[in-house]
């Protein structure tokens, strides 16, 4: 949810975040297969730890307003960081397939991502009306922009040191 929070305080709420946010669930949906197939398997923790590291770059990107990739060509950094993204759901989604039979995995799959989906989309709402609001609010919409971007990157990094500290005491 930071991720996506993160993408649209560097996009903005315009045409651009639907598309960023269609690579992102094809991605994620990608890779969520594969794992829940066997196709791919790693470990949580630096799956985590990565996850982590994406929020943290995409609030860093929404601080410093240079041009690059993520601004560029959003939708080409949430795919690639979808892909991520996805191994981390099927943690999620793989606790559970002892309790499935082979035909319910796809409906398993499909339901998971609607779900997923539409948690994203709500969030995305909500963040988008509370902005307007507080953009209303307060005169200067640039620099609430930065202060969101920062707790968002604030809240990646505490997620991602404490990964890599579960990652280095070797539980992960």
């Amino acid at each position: 949810v930071l991720f996506v929070i993160g993408l649209c305080l560097v996009i903005g709420f315009d045409r651009r975040v639907a598309l960023a946010i269609t690579a992102f669930t094809a991605a994620h949906s990608l890779t969520l297969a594969l794992a829940v197939l066997d196709v791919i398997r790693l470990s949580s923790a630096p799956v985590e730890a990565a996850i982590a590291a994406s929020v943290v770059l995409v609030a860093r990107e929404g601080i410093d307003r240079r041009d690059t990739l993520t601004h560029r060509a959003p939708w080409l950094v949430a795919f690639l960081f979808g892909l991520v993204h996805g191994l981390g759901f099927a943690a999620a989604v793989t606790d559970k397939l002892a309790e499935w039979r082979h035909g319910q995995v796809i409906q398993v799959l499909v339901g998971f991502n609607v779900g997923v989906e539409l948690a994203q989309m709500t969030v995305i709402l909500v963040a988008a009306g509370l902005l307007w609001l507080l953009v209303r609010l307060r005169a200067n919409g640039r620099g609430l922009r930065r202060g969101l971007c920062a707790g968002v990157a604030l809240a990646g990094f505490g997620v991602m040191l404490w990964r890599l500290l579960v990652l280095l005491s070797g539980e992960g």
